[in-house]
């Protein structure tokens, strides 16, 4: 979605995978919510939001993943349920519980603290050369001590579509526990839930979705909700959650995310697949190189280049209104492409991105490498040791790291290797 800067230019966004750029719709019911909760109170703004017509965000909640709204709860994040369905889970010493290399490092702290807590196995499903799970390892190694299987839909770190329907099916026979991160799916990929047939289906409302910071829902199968948050209901419902339930969203949040859905539902279908075109303008940059995915992607390509660095890169394609991310190893410890621990420019399409802005980009990356590769490398300043608890990763856009305070280190990573 183009719009103008400070500068006067327009500006190609490219990182709803990071933060996707609120619609006028959702930004306007977001600041009155705020301004009315300021002004007279949460009870006024909760009898305000009560008496609004229309359907609830559970409804609509229920008919972007295909299930019942009573299925469904609106949370503060993925991560946030996904931490709250690990608090009921109690694998043996015995067991095993799988996660694949696409998983971000908030879940995977969540993992490393599920498995000390319960001295369960920890596995990782390996890659095929293609980039794909190798979906033959899991069938061949599926048993009655797997516990939990946990699937990322679509890779933060390049855009890999992952098999989630296929894995379900894989596990249909057995006891395993499966959640599934949709954070970078929802918004662009059709979910079914109960197709895709997993005990969890989290995802985060800010990013393709486009709904405001610090929003997000669950899905939890019917079957599984000994193990699942739950909805604390009622007017009061973003007062403080009960122990291992998520917190849930302020109403004002609420109600943005609630716009955004009913935006998402009404907006027409892209006309055209942007992906292509966008990774076609990469291909053709010298000097450029995509990192390696599965075979299908979706809404999301990242690369490096050869002789600027990625933090320089991101500042000037900003410079020339095109926005994107950088990304770092430690969100996606476990994926290939955090090996060499370079940093990686990465761009994301949405449903409101156009084929204009992929040319602005285009124009963007070509006068930003013209500037880099004229100045300067100025010598970086001496390392400073980080403190024991800090967290790996970078929130963009001048927010708060989702990360922050979660302490991810490869040294604590000790993981099983699947061969």
């Amino acid at each position: 979605m183009n719009a103008p800067t400070h500068h006067g230019q327009r500006t190609a966004h490219l990182d709803a995978a990071g933060t996707g750029p609120m619609p006028d719709a959702v930004r306007a019911v977001l600041a009155d919510c705020t301004a009315r909760d300021d002004r007279f109170g949460a009870r006024a703004l909760d009898e305000h939001l009560a008496a609004g017509p229309g359907p609830g965000i559970r409804q609509r909640l229920g008919r972007l993943l295909g299930v019942p709204a009573r299925d469904t709860l609106p949370v503060t994040g993925a991560a946030d349920a996904f931490d709250a369905f690990l608090a009921r889970l109690d694998p043996g010493p015995r067991d095993r519980i799988w996660t694949t290399p696409h998983e971000g490092v908030a879940q995977l702290t969540s993992l490393h603290a599920l498995r000390d807590r319960t001295r369960c196995r920890l596995d990782v499903v390996p890659l095929r050369p293609d980039g794909d799970l190798d979906l033959d390892w899991m069938r061949a190694h599926i048993g009655p001590d797997v516990a939990l299987v946990s699937a990322v839909h679509v890779s933060a770190a390049c855009g890999t579509a992952n098999p989630v329907h296929e894995i379900g099916r894989i596990l249909a026979p057995h006891r395993a526990r499966y959640a599934v991160d949709a954070s970078h799916s929802a918004g662009q990929l059709p979910l079914d839930a109960a197709r895709i047939g997993c005990d969890l289906l989290t995802a985060d409302g800010w990013r393709f979705l486009r709904g405001p910071q610090d929003t997000g829902f669950a899905y939890t199968r019917p079957g599984a909700r000994d193990t699942s948050p739950t909805s604390p209901g009622g007017p009061g419902a973003h007062a403080r959650p009960a122990p291992g339930q998520p917190p849930v969203p302020a109403p004002a949040a609420v109600a943005a995310l609630n716009t955004a859905l009913a935006h998402h539902a009404a907006a027409p279908p892209p006309l055209q697949d942007l992906l292509p075109r966008l990774r076609a303008v990469l291909e053709r940059t010298p000097g450029v190189e995509l990192l390696p995915a599965g075979r299908d992607r979706a809404g999301i390509l990242a690369f490096r280049h050869h002789e600027v660095p990625a933090a320089r890169l991101r500042r000037a394609l900003a410079r020339h209104g095109a926005v994107l991310a950088k990304t770092v190893a430690q969100e996606h410890p476990l994926h290939p492409a955090a090996a060499g621990g370079a940093p990686a420019v990465r761009a994301s399409v949405h449903r409101g991105t156009t084929a204009q802005d992929i040319d602005h980009f285009a124009r963007a990356l070509r006068d930003a490498l013209r500037e880099e590769r004229h100045t300067p490398t100025v010598p970086a300043p001496a390392p400073v040791a980080a403190p024991a608890a800090a967290a790996g990763g970078a929130g963009g856009r001048g927010r708060p790291s989702p990360y922050a305070g979660r302490t991810v280190r490869r040294g604590h990573l000790t993981l099983h290797s699947a061969t």
